[in-house]
């Protein structure tokens, strides 16, 4: 079993309360745009982090974080890419990945809208963590903490955080 914290579009920005929320998790990941690398290291100095770069990161980020990943997190198959779309409306490059690699779980970032929807026709769930930077027009940051246990997702929660 692990717990895992959710994080998306910080954009160099990132507020000691997601230490708080992430405290009781096992590992972190972070569907891309970081902003920059301190953020990354901070990340990855507290709990071992995952992520893939955004659309604003520079070589920095892109040197360390790709730009898709499909791996396994217990027997769940993951992937996450940060321009990915959601179920019914997938980014070309995503469409592809999901089709190659068939995940349980899709995550993506980049629109700032949290989203948590499941694909009936891929079979997966979509995760889309928000924006937890105060840069964009979302009025209220946000993070998600959930647990993987199994193949199974569990005790999924949404933190909201002030803009």
């Amino acid at each position: 079993m692990k717990r895992i914290g959710l994080i998306s579009d910080t954009h160099g920005f990132l507020d000691d309360a997601v230490f708080r929320h992430f405290e009781k998790c096992d590992e972190i990941w972070h569907a891309g745009d970081f902003g920059d690398r301190s953020l990354s290291d901070r990340l990855a100095d507290f709990r071992p982090l995952t992520g893939v770069f955004g659309n604003i990161d520079g070589y920095d980020i892109r040197s360390i974080h790709p730009e898709f990943r499909c791996w396994s997190c217990e027997d769940l198959k993951v992937l996450m890419i940060h321009i990915g779309g959601y179920p019914g409306r997938y980014a070309p490059k995503a469409r592809i990945l999901l089709h190659e690699h068939r995940p349980g779980l899709f995550i993506t970032g980049h629109s700032h809208i949290l989203k948590v929807m499941h694909d009936p026709r891929l079979g997966c769930l979509h995760m889309n963590p928000g924006a937890a930077g105060k840069q964009g027009w979302h009025k209220v940051r946000t993070l998600i903490r959930f647990t993987v246990e199994g193949s199974d997702i569990r005790d999924c929660e949404v933190v909201e955080m002030a803009r």
